[in-house]
């Protein structure tokens, strides 16, 4: 597989927004092509703007971490509400500071997306003090469910759950957090058979190695990567857990995501090109379970498929190479006969990582099941 990048030296693939950062794709035959993205002062964003593959969805408020779903023949999108909190800058993500969230909604894949305004805010949830990230919905019984990370008055993340008789809300939350959750980015998998599981976790700024040995660790609270794994041992790996029949709980202790290479090896830390960082999506096709994520620093989204919703899952490839922004969100729907990627990028913003917009793309499938691989820039690949 070769690659051809556009010469205009403005705008070489402008993918990381803060310093020139590299990112590795695997090719069929799996030799890894490398590129360096530029600095943000050296992109001309009009000229990108021209070149993406996808348009925000709104552009009257930033947008970002997509969650879509079908309910009664619609699509409806759930994502983080960015805003310019004033917060500094770190690794830690104090610059995503959200405080609500609104839901979109399209007639079809093709029409505007409508906001429909506030859905929750962090006022009405009585155990959250701050930072509203990447939420995810589900439905059942004719109730809707709005499942949400945020920060409790201790600064640690846990998972909650609001509900509502529609689903663009508003929202009512839960007095209290789902029992035994914690970390960020909850996906809720509703299986062929009915039962609905949720799978979370994110590193850095989503705590999950501060929960190494099944506690909270508070030591070196400034410190990103503290408590990671060395680089040759195995990476953190993501959680599920089935929920209860009213979707408020765990049904179960959560248990940890296998993700492996393909000799049926755990990816270690040092594999940042594939192993899990955040951004958990599960979806299934023809028969197959797909979990996808996000590698975080490497801001690739990648994939793994197994036999069940518990995994193990082996790592299968890129879904979608980097965006311009530091982060990598996503969710995957089928509609009307056709699946379609929602990511989001800081093309609108120009490069300003906190303040994302979500985007949509058809996502196609080859014949042995594995996905095509998404260029969010039009440019060559032969």
């Amino acid at each position: 597989m070769k690659l051809t990048v556009l010469k205009n030296s403005k705008f070489r693939i402008a993918l990381s927004n803060a310093v020139k950062k590299q990112w590795y794709k695997e090719s069929r035959n799996q030799k890894k092509i490398r590129i360096m993205s530029e600095e943000n002062k050296s992109i001309d964003y009009k000229e990108l703007e021209e070149k993406v593959i996808a348009q925000p969805l709104v552009k009257h408020i930033y947008t970002a971490d997509p969650s879509a779903h079908i309910f009664n023949g619609k699509i409806y999108i759930y994502p983080s509400h960015d805003i310019d909190a004033g917060e500094a800058f770190d690794d830690l993500g104090s610059h995503f500071d959200m405080e609500d969230y609104h839901v979109l909604s399209m007639d079809n894949i093709d029409s505007e997306a409508i906001d429909n305004g506030l859905a929750l805010h962090v006022d009405d949830v009585p155990w959250a003090e701050r930072q509203m990230w990447a939420p995810e919905a589900n439905e059942k019984d004719g109730t809707y469910y709005l499942f949400f990370p945020s920060k409790d008055y201790d600064g640690i993340f846990r998972i909650g759950v609001a509900t509502s008789s529609s689903p663009t809300g508003l929202f009512t939350a839960q007095p209290e957090a789902i029992k035994g959750s914690f970390s960020i980015d909850p996906a809720a998998f509703k299986d062929n058979d009915g039962c609905y599981y949720m799978y979370f976790g994110g590193l850095w700024g989503g705590q999950l190695q501060r929960w190494k040995t099944g506690t909270f660790n508070a030591d070196q609270p400034k410190s990103p990567t503290a408590f990671l794994p060395g680089d040759d041992e195995a990476a953190l790996l993501p959680y599920v857990a089935k929920m209860t029949d009213d979707l408020l709980e765990f049904a179960e202790e959560p248990k940890e995501i296998e993700i492996l290479d393909k000799n049926g090896k755990l990816l270690l830390t040092g594999n940042n090109d594939r192993r899990f960082f955040e951004a958990s999506w599960m979806h299934t096709y023809k028969g197959e379970y797909y979990f996808s994520y996000s590698t975080g620093d490497t801001h690739l989204l990648c994939y793994a498929t197994g036999d069940n919703p518990y995994g193990p899952f082996t790592y299968q490839g890129v879904i979608l190479i980097p965006v311009v922004g530091w982060t990598s969100h996503h969710s995957i729907i089928e509609f009307k006969g056709k699946w379609y990627l929602f990511y989001h990028d800081c093309i609108l913003s120009e490069g300003v990582t906190h303040l994302r917009s979500v985007k949509c793309t058809e996502l196609k499938y080859k014949e042995d099941g594995t996905i095509e691989t998404i260029n969010p820039i039009n440019y060559k690949m032969k």
